[in-house]
């Protein structure tokens, strides 16, 4: 998969390749058009990539704070080789905006930590609906690409 120096890409790197990979999303339903928007960018580059639809599982949960519990569900269930996570958190008037994004963030990174299981995080956090929407689509396929790219990584290590 690596070249010589072992930090080059060879030309036929496979580390793109989703063919094989099982893939679960964890979608938040608050702020739904945007992490609808999202989930579908997401799934269809994922398609795209190779994975098959079969082995696509997709979850929804209430808002960004129970996206960390539903993902260790499935870190626990193992068959996975990558999960997503997928939210939109705009900020308001409150401090519950920096009180959500950080608790959501850190619990995202704390599952994939304790399970060894990598985890595209895909929950937005924006000053407002204009950058969500502005983000929402190249986002989901980002995460797609984390979660295919850092899937075939960690086999190979």
């Amino acid at each position: 998969m690596f070249g010589a120096d072992k930090g080059s890409i060879a030309p036929t790197d496979n580390r793109m390749n989703g063919k094989r990979l099982k893939i679960g999303i964890v979608q938040a339903r608050f702020n739904a058009s945007i992490t609808d928007a999202l989930a579908q960018a997401c799934k269809a580059e994922l398609l795209q990539l190779g994975v098959s639809d079969k082995d696509i599982d997709h979850f929804t949960v209430p808002g960004a704070l129970e996206v960390p519990v539903a993902l260790q569900a499935l870190a626990e269930k193992a068959g996975y080789d990558a999960l997503i996570a997928i939210g939109c958190i705009i900020r308001g008037e409150t401090y519950h905006f920096e009180l959500v994004a950080n608790e959501s963030g850190s619990g995202v990174t704390r599952v994939s930590l304790d399970y060894q299981l990598p985890i595209a995080n895909a929950i937005l956090t924006t000053e407002d609906m204009p950058q969500a929407v502005a983000r929402q689509v190249e986002k989901g396929r980002d995460a797609a690409r984390v979660a295919i790219e850092m899937a075939n990584l960690l086999e190979s290590l």
